[in-house]
């Protein structure tokens, strides 16, 4: 294993008794050891360690400050398992890192939503480290160590980047469709009038009704589609790293499907993404923490759940494409 440099916990934590609990709950024996060694190298004190069966019988047993779930298959008795966890983290303030295989993310992540954990999909030691790290910020208690400047940019940057993206968003759905436009002209914007009457409750005022029917719609899919297809046409000639920008791919994606009124799996959101599941889905969390995505639960069937944009990036993404234009919408 390449060494990991991350945030350790303070030695000082174990005298005043302020170490995190770590539980461990996986079938593969080597990977409980491999585990419990990084655990306790990042300074996480260690609570039970036991196979996935433990979690399956039902058993209430008391929860470490983070429990680590390995659960590369699942069945109808482990998602019950996980949603009961998921609600007792949510109670309790546990943190939950629970990884598992591409072929049941979508499973995994429609019961789990209580709690907000941390999904890796094949994960590797290093992901497993960062996931450990960001937990710590859950627990001011503790005092860490200074990142290196490599982890802490590592770290940050979803953070940031995201933030960037809602700030732009936000400033595009308030803004006025430019005036360069020839559209501009029609649109109506209702004076100020501190005597004008009051609507009645419940009842839509007409300078809110012409406010909203000046709002663009969404783009065409089918225009969409093309821009994503151009996008990923570069991968063809060009390494695909050189490109990476998930969140805009994601973006793009879900515009797509709501224009369709399609619903998105998380899986296929990360494939959407270009890049591995597991950074996927740091960003779709970074994205709902944002408010630009939000996760849809299937009235059909409540061990499923989907991802879609809000109204307030759907309203976003349609000013954009609008006030893109037709000829340079290739561009994007």
């Amino acid at each position: 294993m390449s060494q990991v440099n991350f945030a350790y916990a303070d030695p000082a934590n174990d005298a005043a008794g302020l170490s995190l609990a770590l539980s461990i709950f996986a079938d593969r024996p080597h990977l409980r050891g491999q585990m419990r060694d990084d655990a306790a190298a990042a300074g996480f004190r260690i609570g039970e360690v036991a196979d996935i069966a433990t979690l399956v019988e039902g058993e209430a047993r008391p929860l470490g400050d983070v429990v680590l779930i390995d659960c590369p298959e699942v069945g109808g008795a482990m998602l019950a398992a996980l949603a009961r966890l998921d609600m007792r983290a949510a109670h309790c303030g546990a943190q939950l890192i629970v990884s598992t295989h591409i072929d049941a993310l979508d499973d995994v992540f429609g019961c789990l939503d209580q709690s907000h954990p941390q999904i890796l999909v094949d994960p590797t030691r290093a992901d497993r480290m960062i996931a450990m790290g960001r937990t710590m910020a859950h627990f001011p208690r503790l005092r860490l160590r200074e990142l290196s400047e490599e982890d802490r940019l590592m770290l940050l940057r979803l953070t940031e980047q995201v933030g960037q993206i809602a700030e732009r968003l936000d400033r595009l759905a308030a803004e006025p469709a430019p005036a360069r436009r020839e559209r501009s002209a029609q649109r109506f914007e209702a004076p100020k009038d501190d005597f004008a009457p009051r609507p009645l409750p419940g009842r839509e005022t007409d300078a809110a009704r012409l406010a909203r029917a000046a709002a663009p719609d969404l783009p065409d899919p089918r225009l969409v589609r093309r821009v994503i297809r151009q996008r990923q046409l570069r991968a063809r000639f060009f390494d695909g790293d050189l490109f990476a920008d998930p969140a805009w791919d994601m973006l793009l994606d879900l515009t797509a499907a709501r224009a369709e009124q399609a619903r998105v799996s998380v899986t296929s959101l990360c494939i959407a993404s270009g890049v591995p599941p597991t950074t996927a889905l740091r960003w779709i969390g970074q994205m709902v923490e944002a408010g630009l995505f939000e996760r849809i639960e299937d009235d059909a069937d409540r061990r499923r759940a989907f991802v879609a944009l809000t109204d307030k990036a759907a309203d976003a993404m349609a000013r954009f494409f609008a006030d893109l234009g037709p000829a340079t919408q290739w561009l994007i």
